[in-house]
């Protein structure tokens, strides 16, 4: 009966072999000898300059230009002319003519320059020339309400405050996407190299495994050791599935960052692989992270555009504040008759046309409210900038401080790292003299490979510290 249960053992034991065998030839998917190192700068960098979002990014730019053109153009000369006629009954009651050039300034000030001629045996007095007609040249001025500030010089002190944010907005987006992109680098870092570690793992069960099965057949250890061994491998075996799956998923994901020219998607081949940790540098955090900390978040882009918004708020509260006044507006025409093609040949100072227009709402309650509610605006700015500085303040020290300690957990768990390895090899050691058990060496390996992870979970942490450090400050663009 004993001589039947072991061959019937042993039996399994074999075809459980071959099955393992099988499978580790599956699991294992990263033993390419032509695997190339896809490095961290040079994704970055694709990144930054083919990823749809980085294209995007410098349409802001164009907009802002756009815009700035936009508002400039309420300062064109302008060219004008109007004509009317009328006939009745053969009679021509009037032919009336004005054309001229105005050129506005930014002082308010436009001046204009023209010519008039009007006839007809029904024309209005008032409207009357000399045959060969009238020249002009003067200006219209408000003296009130538009004196220091108008529509048209507002629009184009808030164009050119657009342009200037329009430049922060391309880093905002430059910084998110290149933030996004570096957390999924190091995701799939972490990833690989968990699996890197799991795969040496089940490589160890499997060969603890057929040494146990090889002595438990010559009777030199007992057959249950053989079904520990087998199920520590089975173990290892769905954790290595569990983190193959986990890297295929993350290598998935980084593709999503991976384009050509910002039109066509990229795949990530199988055989491209990140760093390994052997392959590994951390570096030191630099002093100027915190003797510049309060430089760096005032010129980060998002509080610029804070900054931005409380300077256009300010042009429309002096546009609001201008229009407490009367529309008060001086218009002045020189007229000159030509004679013998010679405009100012009759030309007197006596010779003019001029005028007064004035308006004004007497209670002002329109424009008083517009006021108001500029000024509402202006302080919830104001509170929205002090509280975005604050909590930017706050994330550069904590993402700091992170990126400080894990370069200390880091060289505290290489240690680690080596000391468990001391007391799997010494366990080994004893297991092979028959003074230790299976379950001890499974126990010493267990803890050996959970150090390993750990010390990957410490890299990849602190390099996604280091990470958003720089995005906090704004800078990532500029460190790649």
């Amino acid at each position: 009966m004993r001589i039947s249960s072991f061959i019937l053992t042993a039996g399994l034991l074999w075809a459980n072999s071959f099955s393992l065998k099988a499978q580790s030839d599956s699991l294992k998917a990263q033993g390419d000898t032509n695997s190339t190192v896809f490095t961290y700068q040079k994704f970055m960098s694709m990144v930054k300059e083919n990823h749809p979002l980085s294209r995007q990014a410098d349409l802001a730019l164009d907009r802002g230009d756009a815009y700035l053109l936009k508002a400039r153009g309420g300062f064109d000369p302008k060219l004008y002319g109007d004509f009317s006629q009328k006939q009745f009954k053969g009679d021509e009651y009037y032919e009336l003519l004005d054309a001229g050039l105005k050129v506005p300034t930014w002082f308010g000030l436009a001046v204009k320059a023209g010519y008039e001629n009007n006839e007809g045996t029904n024309l209005n007095p008032e409207n009357s020339t000399p045959g060969s007609g009238l020249w002009y040249a003067g200006i219209e001025l408000p003296i009130g309400n538009g004196l220091f500030i108008d529509q048209r010089r507002a629009e184009l002190k808030r164009a050119k405050i657009f342009r200037e944010s329009s430049e922060a907005q391309q880093r905002i987006i430059l910084n998110d996407l290149l933030y996004e992109a570096g957390k999924a680098y190091w995701a799939w870092f972490q990833s690989y190299n968990d699996m890197i570690v799991l795969e040496e793992g089940y490589e160890l069960a499997n060969q603890r495994f057929q040494g146990v099965k090889n002595n438990a057949i010559f009777g030199d250890v007992p057959i249950i050791d053989t079904v520990e061994s087998w199920i520590q491998v089975q173990n290892r075996s769905l954790e290595l599935q569990q983190f193959q799956l986990e890297y295929q998923n993350a290598s998935a994901y980084l593709a999503v960052f991976l384009w050509k020219e910002g039109i066509v998607p990229l795949e990530l081949q199988t055989t491209t692989i990140p760093f390994t940790v052997e392959g590994m540098n951390t570096k030191e955090l630099s002093g100027d992270f915190y003797s510049k900390m309060d430089s760096l978040i005032q010129n980060h882009p998002e509080l610029l555009q804070y900054q931005y918004k409380v300077e256009t708020l300010e042009i429309d509260a002096r546009l609001k504040r201008e229009q407490l006044k009367p529309d008060l507006n001086l218009k002045y025409n020189a007229i000159s008759q030509p004679v013998g093609g010679d405009v100012f040949s009759e030309y007197s100072t006596n010779n003019y046309n001029w005028g007064v227009s004035f308006s004004m709402p007497i209670a002002l309650r329109k424009e008083r409210g517009d006021l108001k509610l500029t000024q509402i605006k202006q302080n919830e700015a104001q509170l929205q900038m002090a509280n975005k500085r604050e909590q930017l303040s706050y994330k550069a020290t904590a993402s700091l401080n992170s990126w400080r300690i894990t370069l200390d957990q880091i060289e505290l768990y290489r240690q680690t790292v080596i000391d468990y390895n001391r007391l799997l090899e010494g366990e080994r050691s004893m297991f092979e003299a028959g003074e230790s058990s299976l379950f001890m060496v499974n126990s010493r390996e267990v803890g050996y490979l959970k150090a390993r992870l750990k010390l990957i979970e410490l890299m990849s942490k602190n390099q996604k510290a280091r990470l958003t450090a720089n995005y906090v400050y704004g800078i990532l663009n500029q460190t790649l």
